[in-house]
């Protein structure tokens, strides 16, 4: 491996583990309904990841950086988004009971489902991703390189590291909500990670290129 891969790693390792809204949305859906939407909610955000991967190797990532149009319309949507499922979050921590309902066995699949689809529309709706993919990997690109090429290449390896960051921190979150059974304290923790969604939600909205 050479030196300059070696450095992007190291920036992306920081990357990786620097707490977004990947990492709040994956403590909102674990502490909500357990470890297998926590992980969903992973590999969803994964799956997106590995589709803007995709998209700055075909050139779609740079469009979006480069069109104010795309660039602000994905932003709003990814803001609004943001916003809606931190006030999911607080509007369920308001009216969770003392106790689970008997019908939420089986409801596990489904939220494991939605979990999923709430992981990949949050990173396919963020436009910084399209900056991240389009400014720094280019600098890692050595003259005569193929850029696609080595964007899948240096895409796919942040999306590995991405992948075992958050399926780490999924089984983390997950282990500490049932450790953490008391339901009052569940509350105040799904209302902070709504609240923290909301907060970077309107991050996003006030975002400029």
């Amino acid at each position: 491996m050479d030196g300059s891969t070696l450095a992007f790693l190291g920036i992306a390792a920081l990357l990786v583990v620097t707490p977004g809204a990947d990492m709040a949305l994956v403590a909102k859906n674990g502490l909500a309904h357990g470890k297998r939407a926590a992980i969903a909610t992973a590999l969803g955000v994964n799956l997106g990841g590995v589709i803007w991967t995709l998209a700055a190797a075909l050139g779609v990532a740079a469009f979006v950086r480069s069109s104010a149009t795309a660039f602000n319309t994905l932003r709003i949507a990814g803001a609004v988004y943001l916003f809606y499922l931190g006030l999911q979050a607080l509007w369920g921590s308001r009216h969770r009971g003392e106790r689970e309902p008997e019908s939420a066995r089986t409801q596990k699949p489904r939220s494991s489902r939605t979990a999923f689809r709430q992981g990949v529309v949050s990173d396919l709706l963020n436009p910084k991703i399209a900056v991240f993919y389009t400014s720094l990997i280019p600098q890692f690109v050595a003259p005569g390189q193929s850029i696609f090429a080595r964007s899948l290449v240096l895409g796919g390896l942040f999306d590995l590291m991405a992948i075992v960051w958050l399926f780490s921190y999924a089984c983390l979150v997950a282990k500490a909500g049932a450790v953490l059974r008391r339901p009052s304290v569940r509350r105040r923790l799904e209302r902070l990670t709504g609240t923290v969604l909301i907060a970077l939600g309107l991050r996003l909205a006030a975002e400029r290129r």
